[in-house]
């Protein structure tokens, strides 16, 4: 059988056809490729793009997209793009017989069952334990979070919208921060994806410079305010920010990162708390692959455990971060055959 995945972003989609053994345990790529999402206005016309290099397009028995944004009753209005889906209009209009949508985070929940030790890198080893929970948690776009809970030998997974709960500051810097947003988008409410996420990172820098908290350099500081006049589109200022880090040539960058990272393990631990995922913490999205020596640091984990009485709890859980771009496509591929 053939199956159609995909993984769609609020910045890139990854279509995948594959073809299914009869066991439905072995695959096979008949043909990947990647697209920028905004430069589509609907998923359809990227996917007639995408089919219309296979001569296998006429046998594809089903398909099986991951979006990011909530799902309900197979329909979704994605978070961070202006599309509306709705299977039964994606079934009609490509011609497939079963489309099925899941949320993005529960098919990177499907897809770390099937990851290999060589896709991830573990930032703490804590003590695993079998039939427990398992959580995950991603910044992108935005911010992701799900888990699995145990049923019988297989996992149930849940979606959730948590990336969007209030972000809690916890330090006069933090509190700073919260009130330059909050004046900024004339807004009581900041989620905790305004922070932790690649618009966080921006606007992390961009609250550590209108403070004047280091003078800016000259070379990074033109490109985030090419990017800011809207002049330089192909400009990722999220990565520009990370470069100027990683590379420690930036004083902004440099702390923006820090910070950033303090935020992204705290939130992490937040989600840990509510969880207890003794089966593991699964970080993945794509800044914490990219960023994996920032990550690395001890910000990251030590604002995981900085939970109070809490810190022996957490330190006993796992924590791995997820190398493969691919992961919400091998989730939607086994949440189709699931289905």
């Amino acid at each position: 059988m053939l199956l159609l995945t995909g993984d769609i972003g609020g910045t890139k989609t990854i279509l995948r056809l594959v073809e299914v053994g009869d066991d439905q345990k072995t695959f096979e790529t008949i043909v990947e490729n990647k697209y920028s999402s905004g430069d589509f206005p609907d998923l359809v016309p990227m996917v007639q793009k995408f089919l219309s290099a296979s001569p296998q397009v006429n046998s594809i028995t089903s398909a099986c997209f991951a979006i990011a944004g909530p799902v309900v009753n197979n329909a979704s209005s994605l978070t961070n793009l202006d599309w509306q889906l709705d299977s039964n209009r994606l079934e009609a209009e490509l011609n497939i017989p079963q489309v099925s949508l899941i949320n993005d985070f529960a098919a990177n929940s499907y897809g770390v069952l099937g990851l290999e030790s060589s896709e991830i890198y573990t930032l703490q080893a804590g003590k695993k334990r079998d039939h427990s929970p398992i959580a995950v948690i991603g910044a992108g776009t935005g911010l992701g979070q799900s888990f699995l809970i145990p049923q019988g030998d297989q996992y149930q997974v849940f979606a959730s919208e948590g990336g969007h709960a209030d972000f809690a500051p916890r330090n006069d810097l933090e509190i700073k921060l919260l009130q330059y947003l909050q004046s900024k988008i004339n807004s009581e409410h900041i989620s905790v994806e305004r922070v932790v996420s690649g618009q966080g990172i921006v606007s992390i820098y961009q609250f550590l410079r209108d403070s004047n908290f280091s003078s800016e350099s000259l070379v990074i500081g033109q490109k985030i305010r090419t990017w800011e006049q809207k002049t330089a589109t192909k400009i990722d200022p999220a990565a520009v920010i990370a470069g100027g880090a990683i590379e420690q040539n930036d004083a902004i960058c440099t702390k923006a990162m820090s910070l950033f990272m303090e935020l992204y393990g705290a939130e992490t631990g937040n989600l840990a708390l509510k969880i207890l995922p003794y089966g593991g913490i699964y970080i993945a999205g794509g800044i914490a692959a990219k960023n994996l020596p920032l990550i690395k640091k001890e910000e990251f984990i030590n604002n995981f455990n900085q939970k109070g009485r809490m810190i022996k709890l957490l330190q006993d859980i796992p924590i791995h971060v997820v190398l493969s771009p691919e992961v919400g496509v091998k989730g939607s591929m086994l949440y189709a055959l699931r289905n």
